[in-house]
């Protein structure tokens, strides 16, 4: 078996690292690895020579996260790709990026439409054969696209799987009469094909009235693989929904980062996935790379903000704040260290399960008990610096695992994982104690997002706050909010700031509701972030190609999107919601005029 089917098995763990190799051929079992940026090893064990992941061999930090689609539902999205680009039926609708200052700078004076800009999308993949992606002799305006589901072609040189096609294979493609005999990727979701068209979509040869943010920039697209099933099963994520590991998009983001060349051709990065695991303080693997490509010259990451906002899947607690005295009746001196709280998460029936997060601050300690719907408890017990035990039920046939890390390699926070297996519906209470004096008090937890669960499962005390999803909490790149461009109301999904260590977040809100694509009008943050990616390319345009500031990067992009910010006269800046206003690239040159 080579690397590539080492890769691809599910037989084989895949484990992330920021140390030397030479620390992890753990008994032998390292089959074969990948390189990041001289920092991060994506690596690949033998499985069978491993425990399993409940097991307390493996660091949090190291198992791949799950992502999900950052994109609602909705009936107004439409199937296939026709009439020029827009599905059947759909009329395009300019109001988002008129809003967002975006249509009125790609005409004269400046005329931006992102020429000389590569925009990529690691999404779902892209239908390349849709005019919106053609130029207007009909030549693919796609400089590459890398399938990581397909091994039958050429891999892109240092990565070990998947297929790349250039320009040269896709206008072949486009010149078949079975194009996808010759590139056969293809985009069967249509979301990475949305995000691609409102971020650089355009209809020039057709006629159509379709155009995207940036619709003279080049594209180049990641189709990442689904996860593995032994991440699903894992995770309990249900089989029937997208989820895409953090280590293929880690190397997505490596891959796209190849197309950058300094002061000649910038690269924006579009991340329109999300997930609720990670610290959300920016620490985890992924958030950690984005904000080492954001601070590279002529690069640029834009990436969502989720819409968790108001699914009731975040709690914060404070023991500080508590008045309910503890099991015992006791309180241990001044600060209250002896108290507890109760968190309540509703199970709905027909639960397959989920995973549970619990972040406590430092340099407190905290212990948490668990009690079932039928009454059954778990006593609190106080686990290893790094430990996990498996709890079964009497009267019902819910299973829970819990895993305890007392310091959090990354983010050097008390870590507790749950894992609950068939959970009985119904009220679960988890009981949060201290250990020893208390400082501050203060815990986190948070639920999977809303597309990892089967059913509803949420707190019945939730908090709206701290609610993007990773990786929009990396330090260095351009995080996004989501509100509606008709009314310019924030809309009631999306993921609210600041980050769990008070940083602010997100910087500004972009249209992501009704927004028009190539297949119907869409609603969710990821296309607030596509929006975002075609208005920095536009800017990239401006500032590199035409070198009015050749080697800017995320950072400074980031500081000139915030003075051109549209702001509420009764909104006070930076915003949970909003951070420092709504997008608005007009405002953004206007901005500059005054300096």
């Amino acid at each position: 078996m080579d690397c590539m089917e080492n890769v691809l098995s599910n037989e084989v763990y895949d484990y992330i690292t920021d140390y030397s190799l030479e620390n992890i051929d753990v008994q032998g079992t390292l089959i074969c690895y990948e390189t990041i940026e001289n920092y991060f090893n994506i690596v690949y064990f033998s499985k069978a020579a491993l425990p399993s992941l409940e097991a307390d061999f493996f660091e949090y930090q190291s198992i791949p996260k799950l992502y999900g689609l950052m994109q609602i539902e909705s009936e107004n999205i439409a199937g296939g790709v026709g009439n020029g680009g827009l599905s059947a039926g759909s009329v395009f609708d300019p109001s988002s990026l008129v809003a967002s200052g975006i249509t009125q700078m790609q005409g004269p004076p400046l005329n931006l439409t992102g020429q000389g800009v590569v925009v990529c999308i690691i999404d779902t993949g892209i239908d390349y054969t849709a005019p919106a992606f053609r130029d207007e002799n009909g030549r693919s305006r796609i400089l590459a696209i890398w399938d990581q589901t397909i091994q039958t072609g050429t891999r892109p040189e240092g990565f070990l799987y998947g297929s790349e096609y250039t320009r040269e294979d896709i206008n072949r493609a486009l010149q078949s009469e079975n194009p996808y005999d010759v590139v056969p990727s293809r985009d069967e979701n249509g979301h990475g094909s949305a995000l691609a068209g409102v971020a650089a979509g355009s209809n020039v040869r057709t006629g159509a009235q379709y155009v995207g943010a940036a619709p003279n920039a080049d594209i180049v697209v990641v189709k990442l693989k689904e996860c593995k099933q032994y991440l699903r099963d894992f995770y309990l994520v249900p089989q029937d929904v997208p989820a895409y590991q953090e280590n293929d998009i880690m190397l997505a983001v490596k891959y796209a980062d190849s197309f950058a060349v300094v002061a000649q051709r910038p690269v924006v990065i579009c991340i329109g996935l999300g997930t609720n695991m990670g610290d959300h303080a920016g620490n985890m693997a992924l958030s950690r790379y984005l904000s080492m490509i954001a601070i590279k010259s002529s690069r640029a990451v834009v990436v969502c903000g989720g819409n968790e906002g108001n699914a009731a899947h975040h709690f914060q607690g404070n023991l500080l704040q508590s008045t309910t005295s503890s099991p015992d009746g006791q309180r241990i001196g001044d600060n209250q260290s002896g108290v507890y709280q109760d968190v309540e998460i509703r199970v709905n029936e027909g639960a397959e399960g989920f995973f549970l997060e619990f972040w406590g601050n430092m340099p407190d300690v905290f212990n948490i008990s668990v009690i079932s719907p039928g009454g059954e408890t778990i006593p609190p017990v106080r686990l290893g610096v790094r430990q996990g035990i498996t709890y079964g039920f009497v009267y019902e046939k819910s299973r829970i695992t819990i895993d305890s890390t007392l310091v959090e390699p990354a983010s050097g926070e008390e870590l507790i994982l749950f894992r609950l297996q068939e959970p009985t519906a119904g009220i679960w209470t988890f009981r949060v104690m201290s250990t020893g004096n208390l400082h501050n008090g203060i815990f986190h937890m948070w639920l999977p997002i809303t597309e990892f669960l089967n059913v509803p499962v949420y707190f019945l005390s939730p908090s709206p706050y701290i609610t993007l999803t990773e990786p929009a909490l990396a330090a260095e790149v351009i995080s996004v909010s989501t509100y509606n461009a008709d009314n310019r109301s924030f809309y009631i999904n999306s993921g609210r700031g600041f980050s769990r260590t008070g940083e602010i977040r997100p910087d500004f809100a972009a249209p992501g509701v009704d927004v028009s694509t190539i297949s119907g009008s869409r609603t969710g943050s990821s296309y607030a972030a596509a929006i975002t990616t075609g208005a920095v390319a536009q800017f990239m345009q401006w500032a590199v190609v035409e070198r009015n500031s050749e080697y800017i990067e995320s950072r400074e992009i980031r500081s000139y999107f915030i003075r051109g910010t549209q702001k509420n006269p009764d909104t006070v800046y930076p915003s949970r919601e909003w951070g420092y206003g709504r997008l608005d690239l007009q405002g953004v040159f206007q901005s500059l005029i005054y300096t």
